[in-house]
């Protein structure tokens, strides 16, 4: 996988040398509330977690420039079933600094060059900031959907953003639960 790097980041793949960071960052309760799994019990499963979520040719590990060594966050692309997904989270502490737009976007700017026709991302309507990344990247509002989320087992209200990448504006990708 390739690295990106944008004006104050640096997207690369996760290591071995990163669980101490993996674990920072998926065990805080207040981030992993918006996300499918549980946040991280104990630093023993962050290694666990790299190997479940963080590998891939489109799994990078965010990180600043003056510190390429520390993830920070993480962006994530995966195509189950065509949707075209895309997903990410930032630490607390770098919240607000413009930094997840900046990555999303040149992840985005990625995915066109590897000819993806469009990308997919959905945010939990009790956390509108995630859907503000979505519109400064560029992705447009679509529509809502209720859906069963597991392992949590909680309904959660979504919405769906969505940038077609090929020009074809009318295409609309349709969750299917």
């Amino acid at each position: 996988m390739s690295r990106i790097i944008t004006e104050r980041l640096v997207l690369r793949p996760f290591t071995y040398d990163d669980i101490e960071c993996i674990y920072a960052i998926f065990s805080d309760r207040e981030l992993n509330r918006f996300l499918p799994w549980f946040p991280l019990a104990c630093p023993a499963e962050a290694e666990d977690f790299l190997h479940q979520h963080l590998e891939g040719d489109y799994c990078f590990a965010l990180c600043l420039k003056d510190d390429e060594s520390r993830p920070v966050g993480y962006i994530t692309f995966s195509d189950p079933d065509g949707a075209a997904d895309l997903g990410y989270g930032l630490m607390k502490e770098y919240q607000g600094r413009g930094l997840m737009s900046e990555a999303v976007t040149a992840v985005i700017g990625k995915l066109r060059e590897d000819g993806f026709s469009f990308v997919t991302a959905t945010h939990d309507v009790n956390n509108p900031r995630s859907g503000e990344v979505m519109k400064r990247a560029g992705m447009k509002y679509m529509y809502s959907y209720i859906e069963q989320w597991m392992p949590k087992n909680i309904s959660v209200t979504f919405r769906l953003y969505q940038l077609n990448l090929d020009g074809n504006e009318w295409r609309v990708f349709i969750k299917v639960s």
